[in-house]
């Protein structure tokens, strides 16, 4: 079942993102999990990424249910993600929990990024400066970026020079599985991956150079009507850019239109999809969720997540494969409003 659910995953439909994508988009997200399989016994805990409106989108009409014993919404300190929490006795025969929310969602384009660079506090951001634990800024990663940044100033032009040598060098493997893990090192040996991927090494890079940056985690929204999104979860990244603020940049889904649509690095349509990705991004998602290494809240029993893109569990204080659908039974599915 898990190989047959992982070719899935591979093959299945993707969404890909255009200069000509819809400048928004509006739906009903609603998630369904059901940890009834698992052994009974032991007390069981669910961690669900909790979308919360900003500037480029509005999470309203929230709804949840289930058959828990406690729950609560609760916010994730170092990241300040909102972590929607359940949690279900140890005699608890059914283990069911759905939740719903309406999201609106914005385009993002991001044009004319000014080049001149004002006085900045880089303290500020160290938080977005630091390593994680599969994203290191020294060694052969810190190497590597002050080759692709050699002769580069400004925040802005490290920015590019790094995105750039992602989109020009690292390429889409569709049998990774999930959205990758992040590995910054394994990917600079072996530069293929997904989502994750893409986005941790363009991320370590910046660091490593000197430019804040962060990863987003997030949802696709469906295109059709009524849809199955149980596997569009979706990373990108982000930088900061002093005297404007953070900017959006998806190598990933750049490399992802390059795969499906066949398309060679000198071909005009690759271009353009450079462009658009570069402080654009579709409106065909929903934000989770932010950083690495991530205790949550109330804290899990193993260790710190890599990531926080998936629903996470535990039972009798031991981590559920979110890979394994027998065990971990959950469905997100997209309803336009």
């Amino acid at each position: 079942m898990k190989k047959k659910f992982l070719l899935f995953m591979a093959t299945a439909s993707l969404m890909i993102a255009t200069a000509a994508s819809a400048a928004s988009r509006s739906g009903i997200v609603t998630l369904d999990v059901d940890l009834s399989a698992q052994e009974s016994g032991n007390e069981t805990k669910l961690w669900v990424p909790y979308p919360v409106t900003d500037r480029n989108q509005k999470i309203s009409d929230i709804r949840i249910s289930g058959d828990y014993g406690a729950s609560g919404v609760y916010t994730d300190a170092a990241n300040g993600t909102s972590i929607l929490y359940a949690q279900w006795p140890a005699n608890a025969k059914s283990r069911k929990l759905s939740f719903s929310f309406a999201a609106e969602r914005q385009e993002i384009r991001q044009t004319n990024l000014p080049t001149k660079e004002p006085k900045w506090n880089r303290a500020d951001y160290a938080d977005y400066l630091k390593p994680t634990s599969l994203g290191p800024i020294d060694g052969e990663v810190k190497k590597k970026a002050d080759d692709i940044t050699k002769g580069k100033k400004t925040v802005l032009a490290k920015a590019r020079a790094i995105y750039d040598w992602c989109c020009n060098n690292m390429y889409r493997d569709p049998n990774t599985v999930g959205c990758g893990k992040g590995d910054v090192c394994s990917l600079l040996k072996k530069p293929g991956g997904k989502c994750t991927d893409i986005s941790s090494v363009f991320i370590a890079l910046c660091r490593a150079a000197g430019v804040p940056a962060r990863e987003v985690f997030s949802i696709r929204l469906g295109k059709k009507a009524e849809e199955d999104i149980t596997i569009y979860q979706h990373c990108w990244a982000e930088f900061f850019l002093p005297g404007y603020g953070w900017v959006t940049a998806d190598p990933a889904d750049l490399r992802k239109a390059m795969l499906v649509e066949k398309l060679e690095q000198n071909d005009p349509k690759t271009k353009t999809y450079q462009e658009y990705f570069w402080g654009g991004i579709d409106a065909y998602r929903v934000v989770f969720a932010t950083g690495r290494d991530v205790l949550l809240n109330p804290p899990q029993a193993g260790t710190p997540l890599n990531t926080f893109g998936y629903p996470y569990a535990e039972v009798g204080g031991k981590a559920i494969d979110f890979y394994q659908p027998k065990s971990f039974v959950y469905r997100y599915g997209f309803k336009e409003k």
